[in-house]
């Protein structure tokens, strides 16, 4: 699995101009399953998101996670997050997972990331939509949870 998240003021996903999804403080996840995810990537994958201690104590360090603080997820599949452009000027999208296979994990991902406890919104799988957000430092990290290898 393979994730761009951000920290956010605020962010929301929109499909045909409605608001689908919003959330005030807290994580914005772009999210890609590849090829091979299992639940044990799904699951270390929303684990290491909102356990990230990217937001400031009292002392202004970075050592306080989404799950403390009690913030909110935006989660949103984006199979374009898998690509690769190590090669000509076309990305390459053969690790990211087919698209039946990705949804029923995108969900699986969603429910571990539910169990937390923190408010979780997403878009609607496959749709065209619109993310817009306040990206708050900006804080940007990549995270990816390679598939093990059998």
């Amino acid at each position: 699995m393979k994730i761009v998240l951000q920290r956010v003021k605020r962010a929301e996903v929109r499909v045909d101009g409605e608001v689908v999804g919003r959330i005030g403080r807290g994580i914005l996840l772009l999210a890609a399953v590849e090829r091979g995810d299992t639940d044990r990537e799904l699951k270390k994958a929303a684990e290491k998101c909102v356990n990230l201690r990217i937001f400031e104590d009292e002392n202004g360090k970075l050592n306080l996670s989404a799950l403390e603080l009690g913030l909110e997820v935006l989660a949103v599949s984006n199979f374009t997050v898998a690509g690769r452009t190590k090669k000509g000027r076309r990305p390459s999208f053969d690790r990211a997972e087919a698209p039946e296979l990705a949804k029923e994990k995108f969900d699986r991902f969603l429910n571990f990331l539910r169990e937390f406890g923190l408010k979780v919104e997403t878009g609607v799988f496959q749709a065209v939509m619109e993310v817009e957000l306040v990206n708050d430092g900006p804080v940007t990290l990549i995270i990816e949870v390679p598939a093990e290898q059998a």
